[in-house]
């Protein structure tokens, strides 16, 4: 049985932002010239809930793009420089550590920066029961990769994100969170297809607005 205080942690949620030129290779064909633009609304999308999210105390995103940074910024986000440039899971690490020093006492949550259709009651759930667990995380859509990953303040942070990671998340110790309902919290957007699929969740104001200048008429977020 999960106790009380466990399940009311709080947490600061780290989401990593690429620069946006090298960002969502796989949208290209569809967004053109207009690739990094999509990049940064999918991004804004996701912190705006995350910072939102009954239960989160704050997001840290962790970026080295210029024209990012203030944006995630205004949104609510401490953004976190200086990350080591050796690939993603190095970036996370990077941003739990500041997390850590800034909010000592909560859980660290890694959380995937394309989530555009994200929903602060199913990302609530999804942290609700992660809190049972030293470290746990949340495998994406098609069961392959991850969106999420947590470590309880006690915890060691070890996010292995990238090609298959929910199998190395797993192998590491990790607790599969197994639940239904948060289609929105496992969207992650990487090809067309996924951007479609978001839409149909129906996508935030930032994505909504660029789909819409692209000519995809999605379900408002």
């Amino acid at each position: 049985m999960v106790d009380a205080e466990r399940t009311r942690r709080r947490w600061s949620v780290v989401v990593p932002v690429k620069r946006l030129a090298a960002a969502k290779s796989r949208l290209a064909g569809f967004a053109g010239a207009r690739r990094g633009e999509l990049a940064l609304a999918l991004a804004c999308d996701t912190v705006r809930v995350a910072v939102a999210t009954p239960g989160v105390r704050a997001v840290f995103a962790v970026t080295e793009d210029e024209t990012a940074a203030p944006v995630l910024g205004r949104l609510g986000a401490h953004v976190v420089t200086g990350e080591p440039g050796t690939g993603l899971n190095a970036a996370l690490t990077h941003g739990a550590h500041r997390a850590r020093l800034e909010v000592p006492g909560a859980g660290v949550c890694a959380l995937s920066a394309d989530l555009p259709a994200l929903r602060a009651a199913e990302l609530a759930r999804v942290l609700a029961a992660a809190a049972a667990h030293p470290n746990a995380f949340l495998a994406d859509a098609v069961g392959v990769g991850t969106t999420l990953y947590s470590a309880a303040p006690d915890a060691v942070f070890a996010p292995a994100f990238e090609g298959w990671s929910r199998l190395r998340h797993r192998e590491r110790g990790a607790v599969e969170i197994e639940l239904d309902g948060v289609p929105t919290v496992r969207r992650d957007v990487d090809t067309p297809d996924d951007l479609r699929a978001a839409a149909e969740l129906g996508v935030g104001p930032h994505t909504a607005v660029l789909l819409a200048d692209l000519g995809v008429a999605p379900v408002g977020g």
